[in-house]
């Protein structure tokens, strides 16, 4: 069980892979990528090109990832953190009935379901069981940024540390998901990704700092 740990205890970022939920919906329709129904919601017009690209970027990053994806790992760090199962599996429970949540439920659900398996063979870890066994019953969703805020908590990584982490990834997934349909060169899409980074740690800083004002 220790060298199961030991052996988990890097970047948590790097469980999320090349794949944001929303990152494999980049990579389509020969350069044409439409977002369908977030795109719409995000009053976005198709990603062509690099400039519509960081515009999705900039867009991403104010109606979801600053509101809504950090605070939910945030959130679920906290009460994985003070063994709240109940108040995990509610808080799961709240976050389907927002709409941008809604709009990709199937790839956050797939995507946190497949790294909550992966945490299965912790048996010692209590709050990850009851979790998993609520998802499997139904009476949660595993959302992929719930299960990245379990993933910190149980494995004690600094949430600092995770939140930005998180914002890295899913940047450079959604890049280089992209890059590939638009032909973007290493050096724009490098370029990019420290031009999209740049605010980053003020958003962590604001999230933490709301938190204990609060």
């Amino acid at each position: 069980m220790l060298r199961q740990r030991q052996l988990a205890l890097s970047d948590p970022a790097e469980w999320l892979g090349d794949w944001h939920p929303l990152a494999e919906q980049l990579g389509s329709a020969e350069g044409l990528v439409e977002l369908g129904s977030l795109s719409s919601l995000l009053q976005h017009p198709p990603v062509v090109n690099l400039a519509t690209l960081r515009t999705f970027l900039r867009d991403y990053q104010a109606q979801i990832l600053a509101p809504i994806e950090l605070p939910a790992i945030r959130a679920a760090h906290g009460h994985v953190s003070r063994n709240e199962i109940r108040e995990l599996i509610a808080f799961d429970q709240q976050l389907a009935s927002q709409n941008l949540v809604r709009e990709f439920a199937v790839p956050s659900r797939r995507v946190g379901q497949f790294q909550l398996q992966k945490l299965r063979p912790l048996r010692d870890e209590r709050g990850v069981q009851r979790y998993l066994q609520a998802v499997l019953s139904g009476e949660a969703n595993g959302w992929h940024t719930l299960v990245y805020g379990l993933t910190l908590a149980i494995y004690s990584l600094p949430v600092r540390q995770g939140l930005l982490g998180y914002c890295h990834q899913t940047m450079r997934s959604f890049i280089y998901c992209a890059a590939r349909t638009l032909q973007l060169s290493e050096a724009e899409c490098s370029e990019l990704f420290d031009e999209c980074c740049a605010d980053l740690p003020r958003l962590v800083e604001d999230l933490l700092r709301t938190e204990i004002l609060a």
